[in-house]
């Protein structure tokens, strides 16, 4: 009976994130935030078993304990095609992992009810923190007697400052241009369909991994915004754990790179990886690794294709490198190392012989990055990734453009990209943009810690859902 009483006195958290993998992360991570604090809360996470089952497999900075104070449950979809990606499209979106979204967006409302349905019975109140593009999952929050939502925004805070008004970003010198024009018709009638509603909040509120020492202006401009509807924003980024310098070589087995990483000097690695969604194609891959090589600078290169939909499918882990990988690692043996598997990124980006890392500009990515104190070499692929380099070099002034989007089409020369990275890792300019990179990166870790503006707005919102 007491056990009984006890949870009808506790709130139920329920995370629902999309299914891939920059939303998978941001939403385990603030589950285990969450269920790391100690207060009356309980949480859940519900996804598809496959996306459960990558979510807890890639997560990094937290132990195995910390995941069993999470309970997850599967939502299950019907099956779907998960085809491997084609490199030789003509968009660089992944649109071979469309099957699963339009499976998820079908199938996931119906497990998911159920499972609120179960919670509402037995719970004082059940707080919904849904992936934004997951409408449905508000809907069914809207449902409950004593239930609400709250939408994540996965992306950066200033893309929602473009829909409510973009002259304010170009009063700041930024170019804006929405999702819309980087993403291809098909994913944009999927996102409709998953997110009817253009209100920013249709729910009680939104969290976005994002902080002040990033994007506080434009925080700012979406509270206002939101405000309006008497609703409020939490920007209590960012999600993923900040990690020292030195790691930790103690417990589970770290990844061999990491070894390397520590004999290396401090500042002189180049990290290099495009991400989950994003595959280069052969001639790309060949005259960045002529790059790589022609720039003599150390390096770690993540070289793998895009996830497929089921990352565990048959012959998802299959490379298609071998041949040249097998004469580049000859040839840059002792100065860099090429990882065709998961890379552990956090480590990576938080050693203090990593200097800047070469990216796709995925919002993760990006805060990960900075979180870290590394500028950013951009190369944006699709989706938000394009406006991500524009605020990172040209607003925080923490990066240096690689290539624009509209040369997605073409195949950049080995020549363009080795001096990118010579101005990144041995120019004056170059080692400005990391001391600057290395000052934001303070100012991001200084709104986690106690007194800061992130960890205030993680305080609050728990107050918020336990009142």
């Amino acid at each position: 009976m007491g056990s009984e009483n006890h949870a009808m006195e506790s709130v139920a958290v329920v995370a629902v994130p999309f299914p891939a993998q920059g939303h998978l992360n941001q939403l385990l991570h603030l589950s285990l935030q969450l269920a790391s604090r100690g207060v009356e809360v309980d949480v859940h996470y519900a996804a598809p078993a496959s996306h459960i089952r990558q979510a807890r497999a890639r997560v990094h900075g937290w132990d195995q304990e910390a995941l069993r104070s999470i309970q997850f449950h599967d939502l299950g979809i019907s099956r779907y095609v998960s085809p491997p990606p084609d490199p030789t499209a003509d968009s660089p979106f992944p649109s071979h992992i469309m099957p699963l979204f339009d499976a998820y967006i079908t199938g996931a409302r119906a497990p998911l009810a159920e499972l609120l349905h179960d919670l509402s019975a037995s719970r004082r109140r059940v707080v919904v923190v849904h992936d934004r593009l997951n409408a449905f999952a508000d809907e069914e929050a809207a449902r409950l007697p004593n239930g609400e939502a709250f939408g994540l925004h996965c992306l950066a805070a200033s893309i929602l400052v473009g829909q409510i008004n973009a002259k304010l970003l170009r009063d700041n010198g930024l170019a804006f241009r929405g999702v819309e024009h980087y993403a291809p018709k098909e994913f944009l009638e999927c996102a409709r369909r998953a997110r009817p509603s253009s209100k920013i909040s249709p729910g009680a509120g939104i969290l976005t991994n994002t902080c002040r020492a990033l994007e506080g202006d434009f925080v700012d401009v979406v509270a206002r915004h939101v405000a309006a509807d008497g609703k409020k924003i939490f920007a209590i980024g960012p999600l993923n754990p900040l990690l020292p310098a030195i790691g930790s070589k103690q417990g589970k087995k770290r990844h061999d790179c990491l070894d390397w990483l520590d004999k290396q000097p401090p500042a002189s690695v180049l990290y290099v990886s495009f991400g989950t969604t994003s595959s280069l194609r052969a001639e790309q891959i060949e005259e960045l690794a002529a790059a790589l090589r022609g720039s003599k600078q150390r390096f770690i290169w993540v070289l793998r294709d895009a996830d497929r939909g089921d990352i565990f499918a048959e012959g998802a882990g299959v490379s298609r490198h071998e041949k040249l990988l097998s004469e580049f690692t000859k040839d840059t043996e002792g100065t860099g190392l090429v990882i065709t598997g998961w890379a552990p990124q956090l480590e990576i980006l938080a050693n203090g012989a990593t200097a800047a890392f070469m990216s796709h500009c995925g919002w993760n990515s990006t805060v990960e990055s900075l979180s870290h104190g590394k500028p950013i070499l951009a190369w944006p692929m699709h989706c938000d990734q394009p406006w991500d380099a524009e605020l990172v070099c040209n607003y925080l002034k923490a990066g240096i453009l690689v290539r624009p989007w509209e040369m997605h089409g073409q195949v950049i020369a080995a020549k363009a990209i080795q001096e990118v990275i010579e101005e990144a890792m041995l120019s004056d300019e170059g080692m400005a943009m990391q001391r600057r990179a290395m000052v934001l990166g303070d100012a991001v870790r200084a709104s986690v810690a106690d007194g800061g503006s992130s960890r205030k707005d993680l305080d609050d919102f728990i107050a918020y859902i336990t009142r």
